[in-house]
């Protein structure tokens, strides 16, 4: 038998490692931007052993989707059904945390998992938060259990969204508050918010360009950017394949282009909604009420926006960041105006916890854009941020 240096040093729990690293990666680059061979270099480990452990890289990828939601059962039955929503909802905090750098894997890259492990996936998930609905209902016996069980996992989800550095504990105590805020708040108390908003059209695709980028949108959101060719973006558009190049240079001009529209779009939302309020917390209300209409109205390129933007090029990605950091500084402003106790991380890290509520919020309500789903779903961004 063998026992060289490398078996004396093996670690036992190799195959734990190898997924938690990879999620990071799969999370930071997309399924289709992570090779064998990078994960191999990141663990720290040769390729050839990187498939001793799997045979391909989607067994890699299914069992990285897996690793948060099965600790989230596993945080949510150490508790009996009797426990206090409070302890639950803290220990289902300290796990999205432990998991930060690999958690944003199942909000986006889950979509290339096979049918059968989407399933999977969406049933383990369905029981965290039946479990966390159960405590909710007895607690806080307001309308709309699940909506609320939903949008709170979105709140305490979100750190798994961006980087901003902040000490655990600190996050723990930030996000659990966020939590408690979203399950507290009764759903109708946003009622008749749509005034707040001026939400622009997007733009009727008036051009060959824009005919492109508008048969593209619903393709990249449904199938994933990296998935969809230029032959079947030029099928919904009517053209042959060859003729997407006078318009655009390659296939990720499009997404740009999408990016852009995107962000440009959300802009405006909150230009317009924010002259409309009267003092510091309706603006923050208004805030949130533009961003719900814009998420329900413009969903599939909202989603395109969120889910891609990693995948880009540095040089291509900057400016589209730049944006995303000029609307966040807008809400940290008027959030800080509201509680000046936050510092700027703090802030930050709220308003991505309300972002976080609107996404799981609106998957709830399967992005059913009526005035009622928009109301209920600002009031639980407000809840998330004010509370």
């Amino acid at each position: 038998m063998t026992t060289g240096p490398a078996a004396a040093t093996r670690p036992r729990n190799r195959r734990q490692l190898i997924v938690e690293a990879a999620g990071q990666v799969f999370s930071e680059r997309g399924y289709h931007g992570a090779s064998m061979e990078h994960l191999a270099a990141v663990v720290g480990i040769s390729a050839a052993a990187l498939y001793r452990h799997f045979p391909n890289k989607y067994a890699l990828f299914a069992e990285c989707a897996d690793l948060i939601v099965d600790n989230l059962i596993a945080a949510v039955d150490e508790w009996p059904p009797e426990a206090a929503l409070r302890d639950v909802l803290l220990a289902l905090t300290r796990v999205t945390v432990s998991h930060r750098s690999s958690g944003g894997l199942y909000r986006w890259e889950a979509r290339y998992l096979a049918r059968e492990d989407r399933r999977l996936l969406r049933t383990k998930f369905a029981y965290v938060v039946e479990r966390v609905t159960e405590m909710v209902r007895r607690e806080y016996p307001l309308p709309d259990e699940r909506l609320r069980a939903m949008a709170t996992l979105g709140a305490i989800g979100s750190i798994t969204m961006h980087h901003t550095s902040i000490a655990q504990r600190r996050v723990e105590e930030l996000l659990l508050a966020s939590a408690l805020g979203v399950v507290a708040t009764d759903p109708v108390a946003a009622a008749g918010t749509a005034h707040l908003v001026e939400l622009p059209a997007q733009p009727v695709p008036r051009t060959r360009r824009a005919e492109i980028l508008a048969a593209a949108i619903p393709l990249f959101a449904r199938d994933g950017f990296a998935t969809v060719t230029n032959v079947q973006i030029a099928q919904a558009v009517g053209l042959a394949p060859s003729a997407i190049y006078r318009h655009y240079p390659g296939k990720v001009d499009i997404l740009v282009a999408a990016c852009l529209q995107a962000a440009g779009l959300l802009a405006q939302a909150v230009d317009r909604s924010l002259c409309r309020a009267a003092d510091p917390r309706q603006a923050v209300v208004a805030l949130a009420a533009a961003y719900v209409a814009y998420c329900f109205e413009h969903n599939a390129l909202n989603s395109v926006a969120q889910a891609e933007v990693a995948g880009l090029p540095a040089d291509l990605r900057r400016p589209l960041i730049v944006a995303q950091r000029e609307h966040i500084a807008v809400w940290e402003q008027q959030l800080r105006t509201v509680r000046p106790e936050l510092d700027p991380r703090q802030a930050r890290l709220l308003v991505h916890a309300g972002f976080g509520v609107v996404v799981e919020a609106g998957r709830a309500l399967r992005w059913q854009n009526t005035p009622g789903h928009r109301d209920a779903v600002t009031a639980l961004v407000t809840g998330a941020l004010t509370r």
